[in-house]
């Protein structure tokens, strides 16, 4: 029971509405918030079975992909990466990765803790891989796993994973897909492209809470793991273990979030409603409307169009903005307008902003007001200083 003189838990909850127009969270849609309301069910009751056999089939959908085996994790995108490369990757395998941005090189780290023998393809950051480049890299090295980055958060680069996926597999390799910002955003096409495992994340592009990270192997990637001469090094990601559950048997495995469930299950109904055509083209006209408004106001795309993601734009900043602290910037739009947007990391650090209209946030109204708020920041910076 709380004591008369403190304050709730939740007191610092801001009155002024959020705007998330940074990397990741996106805001969540209020269907999605009342499902996640729903009462519970237990993680056995065939009732919320019946709910995950539906998220199920609507992630494969979602993926382009057949592989029974797609799920949603119970952790985020983080731990889908973490689950593809333990399960796949024994100590001493070897693993070509392809970085060009934080998230590619997080792949290397955990590679590295797998035990595996890691060469790594890396390119500017801005820039997609160099497809001869990992060419080079698979046939000299024919690892067991090629792993890269379809869409890099922390750039905005969009990576084709067609040519590198078919020189993997010419080469004998499972191929791995970071999806965590294009799920939902862009299409992804998993069997077409010869994807072996995939993960991604709910808090972008599919506009729910994070806490969840759909992942898919294909049968060829699972195969993979049952011929493992070594347990895999995480019980609680062990796809083995999680077959169980998410199979066919639903033996005990964990108790799912089954809050966090309900909220995806109605976030890919209204993917569903809308369809990926018409939801992938909001997606792109955002973004093209998000530099109409800012260009003007000086920031330039980092990223060249044709390798541009559409719900993550990475822009640098104009001299005002350098001038005035670009941190000092983006606390002034998030504390008087409620509007977030991402800085750089890494080597971006301090560099650049990152834009992300994903989900629901992919509109023109959501650009007019992170403009006016930042014409209406500078101005008032502009005014305050000597």
């Amino acid at each position: 029971m709380t004591a008369p003189d403190q304050d709730p838990i939740l007191a610092p909850l801001s009155s002024v509405p959020r705007r998330l127009l940074g990397p990741g969270p996106s805001n969540v849609h209020a269907r999605v918030r009342e499902a996640m309301a729903q009462p519970l069910l237990g993680h056995l009751d065939p009732d919320f079975l019946a709910i995950l056999d539906g998220v199920q089939d609507a992630l494969r959908e979602l993926f382009g992909t057949e592989n029974p085996f797609t799920l949603p994790l119970s952790a985020t995108g983080s731990a889908g990466m973490e689950a593809c490369l333990v399960n796949l990757l024994e100590p001493g395998d070897p693993i070509v990765i392809g970085v060009n941005g934080v998230f590619g090189g997080r792949m290397a780290d955990v590679a590295s803790r797998a035990g595996a023998q890691i060469t790594r393809v890396d390119a500017p950051w801005g820039s997609p891989l160099d497809e001869g480049a990992m060419a080079e890299a698979i046939q000299n090295t024919r690892p067991k796993v090629v792993a890269f980055v379809h869409a890099e958060t922390s750039t905005g680069v969009r990576q084709d994973p067609e040519a590198i996926a078919r020189t993997a597999r010419e080469a004998g390799a499972l191929v791995l897909l970071d999806c965590v910002t294009s799920l939902a955003g862009i299409p992804v096409e998993l069997d077409r492209w010869g994807i072996d495992a995939a993960y991604s994340g709910t808090q972008k592009c599919l506009a729910c809470p994070p806490g969840l990270s759909p992942v898919s192997f294909s049968p060829r990637a699972l195969e993979t793991v049952a011929a493992r001469q070594t347990p895999v090094q995480s019980w609680y990601l062990d796809v083995g273990l999680l077959n169980g559950y998410y199979g066919g048997e639903r033996v005990y495995h964990h108790t799912a979030p089954i809050s966090a469930i309900y909220g995806l299950a109605e976030g890919l109904t209204r993917i569903r409603e809308e369809g990926m055509e018409k939801r992938t083209a909001r997606h792109a006209n955002a973004a093209r409307y998000l530099l109409e408004r800012l260009i003007p106001l000086g920031f330039s795309p980092l990223v060249a169009e044709e390798n541009r993601l559409p719900m993550l734009t990475t822009l640098r900043l104009p001299d005002r903005v350098n001038a005035l602290g670009e941190a000092s910037v983006r606390s002034a739009l998030l504390g008087r307008h409620g509007i977030e947007v991402g800085g750089g990391l890494g080597e971006l650090a301090g560099k650049v902003w990152r834009v992300g209209l994903m989900g629901d946030n992919a509109s023109e109204e959501s650009v007019d007001a992170l403009a006016e708020a930042l014409e209406e920041a500078l101005e008032e910076a502009l005014e305050a200083s000597p």
